[in-house]
């Protein structure tokens, strides 16, 4: 493929634009999602093709078909960089099975034990990659504030990809009480001198909408321009440089299913995904398109089930949903960003029907597809929902079943798989280690209800000291060494801040001085 170029999806970018610039940018003019202009295909034979390469040369071959503005070696050499010594499994997304038709992709194995290290060890390295090439080109002279909301998993992935990069501050929004005991640990504790974290007082969404008001935000944009030479970017599933190495893993797990003799080549196989921000369950979509054997995407929810509703009922209804915090908080979450970009493929990239949508959405807080774009929305997509409580009894099951550990994000896609499924093979995205989410694994392993309480030598362990316990109790399910060091990290950030967009702004001010 000649060079690609990338459109948004509300129709405000009048003129294409390359692969550096969508990075850099993040997000487009008025709020719009970056996508690629053509969706490379490949066939068959070049995906099975995929089983013969490393992991990183895997990645560097789906990047170039995607016509990228960066040099070959460049792809080659940033891929190497990525894929080599930050991974604790070779095979970087190993796949487990559990039975000879439920597949467990494991996309955890990287620095922060969660699954936005597939992303988030890339994408700091394009994005530097990108600012250096537009440099030379002329076309940019500031430095960036790379400004992240998280509901656990994204910040702490973000900070450790971006930590001392060069020409580049990050700071990490995540809601205060919202997180895992770890997840707050893993963030709190983060080292390298360009990093900042703030607890917001509210939900995620809280914090991801305070997130885009402030990218759209002119004044302040224009004042960071002028007084600090600092432009704003994202690393948020918004960015495609985030969704980019996502639908990598899905064409390159195809091929490893085959190479392993656990589908036949050209067979079909399901997917199942526990999503809140619908971009991971995009990138499978997006790697269907590409020539991926994959037949039906399965959604899974929690309660905070708005994307289950809405691929049921074609209405996405937030005007009356009560936020509910549930045993997998990285999937709480009501706005997902990421069904902008699903919905402008279907609707055949209407940008007028996407605008009109997102406005309803954010004026409204509910909008309704049309009967054609519901229908195409069900050709490729089933979604079901999970209770908390079922959420934890699945990690019983599963481990007395199987012996394998499931983290609570896991566990609802491994039970919507269960609902959902006909008779192809399922490949069920494992988001996280278990080890992340210690009390609620313990409260599933021993029948503790979500809302009920631990014995009180339980609830007195720290997580670290809970998941060596769990760590027993499963004959020795093994812990990430990235998290059991977390017990002896000095805790270096625990500034608390209003959700409101001008406290916020306030707090990167401060930040940048």
């Amino acid at each position: 493929m000649n060079e690609n170029r990338y459109i948004d999806t509300r129709g405000v970018t009048t003129e294409p634009v390359t692969f550096t610039q969508a990075v850099i940018n993040g997000l487009a003019d008025g709020g719009g999602l970056y996508v690629a202009q053509e969706i490379p295909q490949l066939t068959l034979s070049q995906i099975l093709a995929l089983a013969d390469m490393p992991y990183a040369q895997r990645a560097a071959y789906i990047y170039k078909a995607f016509g990228i503005d960066l040099p070959d070696e460049t792809i080659d050499a940033l891929m190497a960089d990525t894929y080599s010594t930050n991974f604790d499994d070779e095979a970087i997304c190993p796949i487990t099975s559990l039975n000879e038709n439920t597949h467990i992709l494991e996309l955890w194995h990287g620095p922060t034990s969660a699954f936005k290290d597939m992303a988030l060890q890339c994408l700091p390295r394009f994005f530097a990659a990108s600012a250096a090439a537009l440099r030379e080109a002329g076309k940019i002279d500031n430095e960036f504030l790379i400004l992240v909301a998280t509901s656990g998993d994204t910040g702490k992935a973000a900070l450790e990809g971006f930590k001392n990069q060069p020409g580049v501050k990050i700071g990490v929004l995540y809601p205060d009480g919202g997180v895992s005991d770890i997840q707050y640990r893993q963030m709190a504790t983060q080292e390298g001198d360009n990093v900042q974290v703030w607890a917001v007082k509210g939900n995620f969404d809280d914090c991801q909408t305070a997130a885009k008001n402030i990218f759209g935000d002119e004044a302040f944009n224009d004042h960071l321009a002028a007084d600090k030479k600092i432009a704003l970017s994202s690393a948020n599933s918004i960015n495609w440089g985030r969704l980019m190495p996502q639908i990598v893993y899905y064409v390159s797990s195809y091929a490893t299913l085959v190479a392993q003799g656990k589908v036949e080549a050209g067979q079909p196989i399901d997917v199942c995904v526990p999503t809140g921000n619908f971009g991971n369950i995009l990138a499978a979509w997006y790697a269907k398109q590409m020539g991926t054997p994959i037949d039906m995407l399965f959604c899974a929810s929690n309660e905070n089930r708005v994307l289950a509703d809405f691929i049921n009922t074609g209405t996405y209804d937030i005007s009356d949903r009560p936020f509910k915090l549930t045993p997998s908080p990285s999937m709480d979450i009501l706005v997902s960003s990421n069904l902008e970009r699903q919905l402008f493929e279907l609707t055949g990239r209407d940008a007028e029907a996407i605008a009109g949508w997102m406005r309803d959405l954010k004026e409204k807080k509910c909008f309704k597809v049309d009967a054609d774009t519901f229908a195409k929305l069900r050709e490729h997509f089933a979604a079901d929902s999970v209770s908390s409580a079922e959420c934890l009894q699945v990690i019983k099951e599963v481990f007395d079943q199987y012996g394998y550990v499931l983290d609570p994000h896991s566990a609802v896609a491994y039970q919507v798989a269960q609902n959902l499924r006909g008779t192809n093979p399922v490949l069920i995205a494992s988001t996280a280690h278990w080890a992340k989410f210690g009390e609620n694994v313990y409260r599933g392993l021993h029948g503790i209800a979500p809302e009920g309480e631990l014995p009180a030598e339980v609830a007195a362990l720290s997580g670290c000291k809970l998941n060596e316990l769990i760590s027993a109790e499963t004959n020795g399910s093994s812990i990430p060494a990235g998290l059991a060091a977390l017990e002896d990290k000095e805790i270096r950030f625990t500034t608390v801040i209003d959700s409101q967009v001008p406290a916020i702004e306030s707090a990167v001010d401060e930040f940048l001085a």
